[in-house]
């Protein structure tokens, strides 16, 4: 297929141009499962809190798409050899590495399927679409779930220090205005280099590596774990889970087909098939939207309160501790919301609900970032650095929260 002159490149507000390297990336990026990521917002309903925030999925993987380009040419200037194979199967991996990423990004996590990830529904994506394409992203899957004998081709998909993570936090830093957000992702690929297999850091890159952390815990406090975004997103969960309730009780629930389809089964990763996976490739943001627009005059009065105060911003009162919400308190809120609405147990939970969330910068059980060593020696970037704040970064900080409605339930519209 030849690939048409006039969008041999994208213009992208990060990088600057965006190059497509050869006809089957163009395939794959003008195939229908790739181009619904454009209806797939990259930072869910985080818009609520930062206006700009309302780029796509679509843009993240060009994005790190391109960082991936920059570190193979980087890594084969130093020797590391990348076969034209390997080279097409990485570019691959992380242009599909997002492609199974539900409405509003996570929320379709904890909703619309079951205990499936995105990352399974991207390898099934993957699959499928090596079918169509005659056995072509062998080597990308393979690449993608770590299955091929060099290591450091899945760590530049997949690790701690990523060409996805090198790409949203840059582009979702520039998008929010969170300023503490933004890196210098393409210092740090220059600092890129491989030993025995395995991705590393070299020494003069390791201020760059702990600007990158502390930029990544700032963002999940600071963006990712907003608690407005936060109390959002439980409210679009709990609108979906009440639907489904609805539902089971042969409720009439007005959506699209496709929503409506996921909402009356029971979706796992154990019968997530080819014919399932089709019809979620038709599923995106604005399924949902159009849903919530209709839902917020259902008959229903939880569904639509959930709604109402999703669509208008007119969200639940939500405060974080960092202690566990004494369950008193929790039923205070409960009993008060209860009587004044005269709802039920269940139908009360959806109004006034705990939870917690979790930020950990860096894991160090986990594929770890290596500092190269002028002498040659490998050490964990905790140990190679100077800076105090990373040991704090290593460890799990956990906050709880509650929400409730800071004023009783308003008045439906």
């Amino acid at each position: 297929m030849a690939v048409s002159k006039k969008l041999e490149i994208f213009n992208d507000p990060i990088y600057g141009f965006i190059g497509i390297p050869n006809p089957l990336l163009y395939e794959l990026i003008s195939h229908p499962y790739f181009q619904r990521l454009r209806r797939i917002s990259q930072m869910g309903l985080s818009y609520l809190v930062y206006p700009g925030a309302h780029h796509t999925r679509f843009h993240h993987a060009l994005g790190s798409m391109h960082l991936m380009q920059q570190a193979i040419q980087l890594l084969r200037s130093k020797a590391v050899v990348i076969t034209d194979t390997e080279e097409e199967g990485l570019l691959i991996a992380i242009l599909l590495h997002d492609i199974g990423h539900g409405p509003f990004s996570h929320a379709m996590e904890h909703s619309i399927v079951e205990a499936v990830q995105h990352e399974d529904i991207s390898l099934l994506f993957m699959e499928a679409l090596n079918v169509k394409f005659n056995g072509s992203l062998t080597t990308a899957i393979a690449i993608f779930n770590g299955t091929h004998p060099k290591t450091f081709l899945n760590q530049l998909v997949s690790s701690q220090l990523d060409m996805d993570r090198l790409d949203y936090l840059k582009r979702d830093s520039f998008y929010t205005g969170v300023s503490e957000g933004n890196i210098n992702s393409e210092r740090l690929v220059r600092m890129l280099n491989v030993v025995d297999r395995e991705l590393v850091i070299e020494e003069k890159g390791i201020y760059s590596v702990e600007k990158f952390l502390m930029a990544r815990r700032f963002m999940y406090w600071q963006a990712y774990l907003h608690k407005t975004g936060v109390v959002a997103e439980q409210l679009l969960i709990g609108s979906l889970r009440r639907a489904k309730e609805l539902l089971s009780k042969g409720r009439e629930v007005p959506c699209s087909d496709t929503l409506l389809f996921f909402l009356t089964h029971k979706i796992t990763k154990a019968n997530f098939d080819e014919a399932i996976l089709d019809r979620f490739s038709m599923l995106d943001d604005v399924d949902v939207m159009a849903a919530l627009k209709d839902w917020q005059h259902h008959e229903d009065f939880v569904l639509s309160e959930l709604c109402r105060r999703l669509l208008h911003r007119d969200l639940l009162h939500i405060k974080l501790k960092n202690k566990p919400i004494e369950q008193h308190k929790i039923d205070k809120h409960l009993l008060e919301v209860k009587k004044m609405h005269g709802l039920s147990d269940k139908e009360v939970s959806y109004l006034v609900f705990s939870g917690e969330i979790k930020n950990m910068a860096y894991d160090p059980h986990k594929q770890r970032i290596m500092i190269l060593k002028s002498g040659g020696k490998l050490t964990d970037v905790v140990k190679a650095s100077d800076h105090l704040n990373l040991k704090a970064l290593s460890k799990t900080v956990t906050k709880y929260y509650i929400c409730y409605p800071k004023e009783g339930v308003s008045t439906r519209l």
